[in-house]
């Protein structure tokens, strides 16, 4: 599918943007039942040794990160576990919320490089700037009329920033077309 979405740009020498889709990454909804907003952080720092942020913040500890989403509401991802992760994750939080898989729902980007600032202004309507979006803060908004979560990781050893888009697999394709588009000028390798 990566090859039929790059729409004739053939990679860059020195590519200013890389693209890696994370297709092995678990993914759920959780929101927290009435009262149980004490009981779920327990639960979640019991099992994942995680303290869950409320707001559009992200949490981690190893392959398990919380993205804050909405009111006590949080998109849960798992690196290596597939579909799997919203059984252990129902397991591991009991009656405190409830769990929906999105494995299958969203399609999830990672996109770095010197130049990817840029490219991302081109359609998010929010600033990506470090000064206002800095590792770990996480926005629902949109990406050329397409709805979108995006967060942002830790940057990488040369600076770089890091930021990881997740959209509902019924839009990937005009996402990639979105993307790619934006991504041309400054030269794009795949990974």
């Amino acid at each position: 599918m990566a090859d039929r979405l790059t729409h004739g740009f053939t990679a860059s020498s020195n590519p200013g943007a890389t693209v890696l889709m994370r297709n092995n990454l678990g993914c759920a909804t959780i929101m927290v039942r009435r009262g149980a907003d004490e009981q779920l952080k327990q639960r979640v720092k019991t099992a994942y040794g995680i303290d869950l942020v409320p707001g559009p913040r992200r949490s981690a500890s190893g392959n398990v990160a919380f993205l804050g989403v909405g009111p006590a509401t949080w998109l849960a991802t798992q690196d290596d576990d597939g579909n799997g992760y919203s059984v252990s994750l129902k397991h591991a939080v009991g009656d405190a919320a409830s769990v929906t898989d999105q494995t299958d729902g969203y399609v999830i980007h990672r996109v770095s490089g010197p130049r990817i600032g840029q490219a991302l202004a081109k359609g998010f309507p929010i600033d990506l700037h470090d000064r206002a979006f800095a590792p770990g803060a996480v926005a629902v908004t949109a990406v050329s009329h397409l709805g979108a979560i995006i967060w942002r990781l830790d940057d990488l050893e040369d600076g770089a920033p890091v930021f990881e888009i997740a959209v509902f697999r019924s839009l990937v394709e005009s996402f990639r077309r979105w993307l790619d588009g934006s991504l041309a000028e400054f030269g794009l390798a795949r990974t």
